[in-house]
C-alpha cells in the first residue's frame, strides 16, 4: 500500500520486504495509485469514505491482476485484515462486488507468501534474543497467529517466551490517540510481557503496533521482515 501511513512511519518495512522477495525471485510491482486501505475511516464511523478508499484501491490493482499479478501483498496486518474483507463489505455493490471478491481472495499477508519459500537458502540467522508481538489483526482477524514465530524459528532465530500473547498492545487503530491513558497502560502491560524474556529486539507485523510499542522508548520494536532482511546471507 503505497498510500499507507507505514512508508512514512517505517520506510524500511516495504524496502526490506521487496529486497527479500527479490532474492527469492519474486518480483514486486509498486502501485502508486493505491492509497489508504480505508480501515481507519471505516472504524471511525466514516463507512462511506472507507468504502470509497476500497473502491479506489480495487481500481488501482485491477489492471495488474488482469495482467497476471498473483497476489496483493500486505506488510501491515491491520490493512491486510481489512482488504481481505473487501469482498464482504462490497458484496451488495453491483459495480464492485465481483472485483472486491477477487481482490480479497488475492490479498495475502507477507508471512503467507514467505512461509512456503526456501528462505533458509538465503538467510543466516544471527544469535539475537527476539520477542515476537503478534498483532490482534494477525492472530484474531486473519487467523495467522503463530505463523511469524514458526517462520523465524525455522530460520534459526532465538525466540523468547512471551506470556499473554493474545492481549492487545493498546494501539488498536486510533485508540492510542482517542484513549491515550488506557492505551499507554495496555502498552506497558504488553511490553512487560514481551520483555520478560530479556529480548534484544521486539518484532511485530503491524505498523500501528510497532509505532505504539516503540514509542515507549524501551526495547527497540521493528517489523519482522527487517530482521529477516538484515540476516540475508551475502
Amino acid at each position: 500500500l503505497e498510500g499507507c501511513v507505514q512508508p512514512g512511519l517505517s520506510p524500511n518495512t516495504n524496502t526490506s520486504a521487496a529486497r527479500v522477495l527479490d532474492r527469492l525471485g519474486i518480483s514486486v510491482i509498486p502501485c502508486a495509485q493505491a492509497g489508504c486501505c480505508g480501515a481507519l475511516d471505516y472504524h471511525l464511523d466514516a463507512q462511506a469514505t472507507g468504502l470509497d478508499r476500497a473502491r479506489q484501491n480495487i481500481d488501482a490493482w485491477w489492471p495488474h491482476l488482469e495482467h497476471g499479478a498473483e497476489a496483493i501483498v500486505q506488510t501491515a496486518s491491520g490493512c491486510g485484515a481489512f482488504i481481505k474483507d473487501y469482498g464482504h463489505l462490497l458484496e451488495h455493490d453491483p459495480a464492485y462486488a465481483a472485483k472486491a471478491k477477487q481482490v480479497s481472495e488475492r490479498a495475502l499477508d507477507l508471512v503467507q507468501v514467505l512461509g512456503n519459500e526456501p528462505l533458509e537458502q538465503i538467510c543466516a540467522a544471527r544469535n539475537q534474543r527476539i520477542a515476537v508481538h503478534c498483532p490482534c489483526t494477525l492472530q484474531h482477524a486473519q487467523k495467522l497467529g503463530g505463523s511469524i514465530e514458526a517462520l523465524l524459528t525455522r530460520l534459526g532465530f532465538n525466540l523468547t517466551e512471551v506470556p499473554d500473547g493474545h492481549l492487545c498492545c493498546g494501539s488498536a487503530g486510533t485508540y492510542s490517540l482517542t484513549q491515550p491513558a488506557l492505551a499507554r497502560q495496555l502498552r506497558d502491560n504488553r511490553l512487560n510481557a514481551l520483555e520478560s524474556g530479556q529480548p534484544e529486539m521486539i518484532v511485530t507485523a503491524n505498523v500501528g503496533c510497532q509505532n505504539h510499542l516503540d514509542g515507549a522508548g524501551r526495547t527497540p520494536v521493528r517489523h519482522w521482515i527487517e530482521l529477516v532482511d538484515q540476516s540475508l546471507a551475502e
